[in-house]
């Protein structure tokens, strides 16, 4: 599989002896977890093990998940702290103006009369709108806040965002 893979959630603990599985969702589409939905399970050794989900339901914020390959607890202990992930192709299409982080990390950011800055490392979730940590050259960071005012245009294919610098932004 050299497909890129990304995490969908990670499996925190056995549930019964039926080979349920514990499943923090690190997704914004739970229905990733319905039933049919095929997911892979990456282990710490890289391992990829391809499952489908056969039950699925939601208990205190986690899923209980039974894969149709497994029946028992001894099948499925091993897979503690595995992730559990997607083919990209299969991700679920944004609206417009909407990316997944994965698509923003490495993207080069430009200021609107064509001034690289440095590259977007880490997207931050801190509430009202995201920030975009940009690692400047000297070991800088600049905070970008996700908002009209400030990012102009975001360009996915090419992996280049270009900003408005306002005020007091690059202190």
């Amino acid at each position: 599989m050299t497909e890129k893979l990304i995490t969908v959630g990670k499996i925190a603990n056995t549930h019964g002896i039926r080979g349920e599985l514990k499943i923090v969702p690190e997704t914004d589409f739970p229905e990733r977890f319905d039933k049919g939905n095929s997911l892979i399970i990456v282990d710490s050794q890289n391992k990829q093990t391809p499952v489908t989900v056969q039950t699925s339901r939601l208990h205190k914020n986690l899923f209980i998940v039974q894969f149709a390959q497994f029946s028992n607890i001894n099948e499925v202990e091993k897979f503690k702290g595995s992730l559990l992930k997607i083919e990209a192709k299969n991700q679920q299409p944004l609206e417009e103006g909407e990316y997944y982080y994965h698509q923003i990390i490495g993207c080069k950011v430009v200021t609107e009369d064509g001034q690289e800055l440095g590259l977007v490392s880490e997207v931050l979730t801190p509430g009202a709108n995201d920030v975009w940590v940009v690692d400047l050259p000297k070991g800088k960071q600049l905070l970008l806040p996700v908002i009209d005012d400030v990012i102009l245009k975001v360009d996915i294919a090419a992996k280049t965002i270009r900003i408005h610098l306002m005020e007091g932004l690059m202190e």
